[in-house]
């Protein structure tokens, strides 16, 4: 924790280091925080305060070697500063409360044996008393970082709404006494699936960002990663934890080739596969058959599958696109989403023909539920063009790129435009 040595930094550095520690350590430093603060609010304003002083102090003082460490000590000893002044004013008050708050020595960290305070962090925010869109919104907040702003915008809701959903389920945590802890063994079953969807959505919401300039939160992918293998390590056994640790790693292996030399995005079959991480592979494939092994297998292993079956495909052309739409078949049965349909239609498209695949995609396009949602209309447009039908080809790639606010996809569908207008 000492700060390094030698000239004092720039505040440009300063800056970048701040942000860094945020965009690593912010999980960390808040779930040691809510040990000693005793509730959610008094932490997370504790580590703002924190990362505050640190901007304000790091350039006079040196930045620290250890940031996490400083931003942790720094924020439990605010926050306990804060419930020493509670305790203080309740003492000198009418006693209207009751019972007391437990006195500031017996909120020091109680040393209980878990792999990481992040877990406690992820199952108290997944907890069943909390509604499902709550759980994955307070989880990105708090183990994630984002502002109220950037999670009401995953999530394409107003912001004034995103923030009352977090106030409830913070509040429905205080006064529901819902425990900073991981579940006893016998409480994991009906909590887990709750817990995965969460590190599924983080994931995923870094693998691709939804809004921004850059394809991907990479801060976000991280975290979704670790902490898939953090619940590997809690539950080394568990077939949907190996599942969905084998779809993060299959994904991942994909990961140095999905951008071009010039930054643009790059599908599957364009991707240069000399570059896929074979060790990740391997790795996610053995996940894969012990994942499997449940009956009947879950929808992460029945995904991790499908992303095995690509990645062990030596091209584009020798894709087995009958396994992998008998494997969508699968899923269907055991996770109804509209989501999967979708990318089971793709999957018929590419197995039967792009006929039957916009029949589908048609069908689909009368679900509410994906009214906005821009892969469809992407869906659709490369299905139209290679039936020939490139006027409707064109208003629905030009519909998918109104629809994503992710720069990177709207300059893919802008280069799959300037194709059409160059062949035509």
């Amino acid at each position: 924790m000492t700060p390094a040595a030698g000239p004092a930094p720039a505040p440009a550095d300063v800056a970048a280091a701040v942000a860094e520690a945020h965009r690593r350590e912010w999980a960390f430093v808040l779930a040691a925080t809510i040990r000693v603060a005793g509730d959610i609010d008094t932490a997370e304003e504790a580590v703002q305060d924190a990362y505050a002083s640190a901007l304000a102090t790091w350039g006079s003082r040196g930045i620290p070697t250890n940031t996490g460490a400083w931003l942790t000590t720094t924020a439990r000893r605010r926050a306990l500063d804060v419930r020493r002044r509670t305790a203080t004013a309740l003492r000198s008050l009418p006693k209207l409360v009751d019972p007391e708050p437990p006195p500031v020595d017996e909120l020091a960290d109680t040393g209980e044996s878990i792999p990481d305070d992040r877990l406690a962090l992820v199952f108290t925010c997944c907890h069943p008393a909390l509604s499902v869109e709550a759980r994955v919104a307070l989880t990105l907040r708090l183990l994630c970082g984002l502002s109220t702003a950037d999670v009401a915008r995953a999530f394409l809701v107003p912001e004034p709404t995103m923030a009352a959903r977090i106030t409830r389920a913070k509040q429905k945590i205080t006064t529901a006494g819902i425990p900073y802890r991981v579940p006893a063994p016998d409480e994991l079953g009906p909590r887990l699936d709750s817990v995965l969807s969460v590190v599924h959505l983080v994931y995923a919401t870094g693998h691709t960002a939804p809004f921004g300039v850059d394809l991907m939160r990479r801060d976000l992918a991280e975290r979704g990663r670790e902490l898939a293998r953090l619940l590997r390590v809690l539950l080394p056994g568990d077939p949907d934890v190996a599942g969905l640790l084998a779809l993060v790693v299959l994904t991942d292996a994909r990961l140095e080739a999905r951008l071009g030399d010039d930054g643009e995005l790059l599908l599957m079959e364009d991707q240069d596969r000399s570059r896929w991480n074979r060790g990740a592979i391997a790795e996610g494939a053995a996940l894969v058959r012990e994942a499997l092994r449940a009956r009947p297998p879950g929808r992460y292993a029945l995904m991790a599958a499908i992303a095995a079956v690509h990645d062990e495909s030596p091209s584009w052309s020798e894709t087995d696109w009958v396994e992998i739409l008998g494997l969508y078949d699968l899923l269907v049965d055991v996770w109804v989403s509209p989501v999967v349909r979708l990318n089971r239609a793709i999957a018929l498209g590419f197995a039967e023909g792009p006929a039957e695949a916009l029949a589908e995609l048609d069908e689909l396009a009368a679900d509410p539920r994906l009214a906005r949602y821009p892969y469809l209309a992407a869906a659709r447009a490369d299905a139209l063009q290679r039936l020939g039908r490139v006027t409707e080809a064109r208003l629905a790639y030009e519909e998918a790129q109104i629809l994503t606010d992710n720069a990177a996809e709207q300059a893919f569908l802008q280069r799959r435009l300037d194709a059409i207008d160059e062949r035509h």
